[in-house]
């Protein structure tokens, strides 16, 4: 199957069109998931001390000001993942005695759909640019990315950048060193440390600021994300097998949930519970059980030296890795292509300088390779040139 090798494009990225009457920049503020807020220094500050109805306030929210940095709940999000995380509790309620099988089925489907256009769309293909795509499987994976309602594909793979970037700093929007809390779901009910913003205005964003599908789901999250995240989930199985509305309702919100905590704990689980067979130096560990549950995100020690590695591990079979697995589908009807991983030589190399000794640990020295860390993946300006010269391509289409 032939294909051409030129992609299609949309003009540079505009500010987001007025929605309801809101400009886009007061959407960005007002999304219930955004992440366009600031984090805390440390976890026991504001949670501890409680608000105090004299200190200044930033949009009716108490501030508190600690040295340089500012930091505050932001109470509307605490509220609303409150709710969220018990109806998804009743959803489980209801699906075990009143679900009907097949709006199961619909909605492990369903579910597994957003979750692939979390781990081979929004990380894989657009934050570390580690393979590229026609147009059709990007169109594919900007719906499946909208059904898990995470942010749009713009934020979220700005927001992954920086994570590497400047990984296990106050740049980190959810820093593993602040606590499992903060990693895993904290940093979504808190306003984002300074630095977060400042340097993350650092990392190049200019590849997707041209991409028509992230710009097309920007530009129109505010609709598309209620339709696919909540509305046609819930309605499918009321008129199509005459489910009950609120248990379709109610299991809607479990899978919404689960999904969001699934991707949660590879920001948590896999910063602090595993093996470190390629660098131990970091945070970020090798973790089964996370790998199995979150398509293969697990293998997180791995991913974090190597972030241009489609696969996003060390792997010669799709064990814990079935997103690895629909890219390489993708790959063979020509969807996607030059497909980015490392060479054998090159991680045994890399284990052996700075593993935990899990992994290759009787590699020679004198094999030893420089690997820079802080690296967000392909494309990333300081990436090393023996990295490229290094690095595999398959199915290339120059």
């Amino acid at each position: 199957m032939k294909h051409s090798c030129v992609n299609s494009v949309w003009q540079p990225l505009q500010p987001a069109a007025t929605v309801f009457g809101v400009s886009g920049a007061e959407i960005m503020d007002t999304t219930v998931l955004t992440t366009e807020t600031k984090g805390l220094h440390h976890s026991a500050s504001h949670f501890a001390r409680g608000a105090d109805s004299q200190r200044p306030k930033e949009n009716g929210i108490a501030v508190h000001y600690d040295g340089q940095l500012r930091h505050s709940i932001v109470w509307r999000n605490v509220v609303i993942f409150l709710y969220v995380h018990l109806a998804a509790l009743y959803g489980i309620y209801v699906g075990i005695f009143q679900m009907k099988a097949l709006t199961a089925i619909w909605v492990l489907g369903y579910g597994g759909l957003g979750a692939l256009g979390i781990t081979a769309g929004a990380h894989r293909l657009w934050a570390h640019r580690s393979y590229k795509a026609r147009w059709q499987l990007r169109v594919i994976l900007g719906i499946f990315q909208t059904i898990a309602f995470q942010n749009h594909i713009y934020e979220w793979a700005r927001d992954h950048r920086v994570h590497h970037k400047f990984s296990e700093t106050d740049a980190d929007p959810h820093n593993a060193k602040r606590g499992f809390f903060f990693s895993h779901v904290g940093w979504l009910l808190v306003r984002k440390h300074p630095d977060v913003k400042r340097k993350g205005k650092l990392v190049d964003m200019s590849d997707l600021e041209n991409d028509f599908v992230v710009v097309f789901q920007r530009r129109y999250y505010l609709i598309l994300m209620p339709l696919m995240t909540f509305i046609i989930p819930t309605l499918v199985p009321v008129y199509l097998w005459d489910e009950d509305f609120w248990t379709a309702w109610y299991c809607t919100m479990f899978r919404w949930v689960a999904s969001l905590n699934f991707t949660w704990l590879v920001n948590s689980a896999a910063h602090m519970w595993g093996n470190k067979p390629f660098d131990e130096s970091i945070s970020a560990v090798e973790n089964l059980s996370v790998a199995s549950i979150g398509y293969g995100e697990g293998w997180h020690n791995y991913h974090h030296v190597f972030p241009w590695d489609y696969k996003a591990a060390e792997l010669g079979t799709y064990r814990a890795n079935l997103t690895t697995g629909l890219i390489d589908f993708f790959s063979r009807i020509g969807w996607a292509y030059d497909l980015k991983t490392v060479s054998v030589d090159m991680i045994r190399r890399r284990a052996a300088r700075t593993g935990d000794g899990s992994r290759h640990a009787d590699a020679p020295l004198e094999e030893l390779h420089e690997t820079d860390n802080g690296i967000w993946g392909w494309g990333d300006k300081d990436m090393s040139i023996e990295d490229i010269k290094e690095v595999q391509i398959y199915n290339r289409c120059d």
